[in-house]
């Protein structure tokens, strides 16, 4: 079996109106000012070590108006999230259109990454804050699917029901397995975050025909059980 060869590195795009990205430009609003100090403070701390009243003091706003905004740290990192999500989306993707899925889908997951370059120091340390943390575990996963389910739609793969469910978990644990890898890629090319989201996306795509095989079985069975009740009440129909 042919090996699939090696990937180059891709071209980081620059927008289409020619400014720059929108992690580079200072924060405006007090929303922005209340997630850019949450992620540097992050950055230099564990997340249980970060209180309130030092979010609000670090973005120059007072309690209340960082309750206006948010009602908790983990609703900050929800609007961080939200953030690359939209930045995500707002890229041009007609150039992929011809590619397969996991193509697609690789592309997707690097512009991702991309957009979350700036705060790896604070990714990093919520991984940290995540372990020996059940509910933090749990509640971080939860962010993990909504933001998979839209990249997932980036890329063209849709659908709906528990088999789209099934789908954007299983992608919300692969990626963060390749987090592992992308917070400690100090290469500018990303080389190793990129063969390690290859073969997490292969090791995806084995999963998703595994699951087609599961589904189809008592899709099957559905059909079939008419049958026998039809031929049932055929049987019954001669005896009498």
């Amino acid at each position: 079996m042919a090996r699939r060869p090696a990937r180059p590195a891709r071209r980081v795009r620059q927008p289409s109106n020619g400014t720059p990205p929108r992690e580079n430009n200072p924060p405006a609003t007090e929303r922005e000012k209340i997630i850019a100090a949450f992620l540097t403070l992050l950055a230099e701390t564990s997340l249980d070590r970060i209180s309130l009243a030092e979010i609000a003091g670090s973005a120059g706003v007072t309690l209340a108006q960082l309750r206006g905004e948010f009602g908790s740290p983990l609703a900050i990192l929800a609007a961080y999230l939200k953030d690359v999500d939209r930045a995500v989306l707002s890229e041009d993707f007609s150039d992929m259109e011809e590619e397969p899925p996991r193509e697609r889908l690789f592309d997707v997951l690097m512009r991702r990454l991309e957009k979350m370059a700036p705060h790896r120091a604070a990714v990093h340390s919520l991984m940290r804050s995540a372990r020996g943390n059940p509910p933090l575990t749990l509640a971080l996963n939860g962010l993990a699917v909504r933001s998979q389910k839209w990249m997932l739609a980036a890329a063209g793969i849709g659908g709906s029901g528990p088999r789209s469910a099934l789908r954007a978990q299983g992608l919300a644990v692969l990626f963060s397995s390749v987090l592992r890898t992308w917070v400690r890629d100090d290469d500018p090319g990303l080389a190793r975050t990129m063969a390690a989201l290859d073969r997490a996306l292969a090791r995806g795509q084995r999963f998703i025909g595994f699951l087609d095989d599961l589904l189809f079985i008592p899709s099957r069975l559905c059909r079939l059980r008419p049958r026998r009740r039809r031929r049932d009440d055929d049987e019954e129909t001669v005896a009498a």
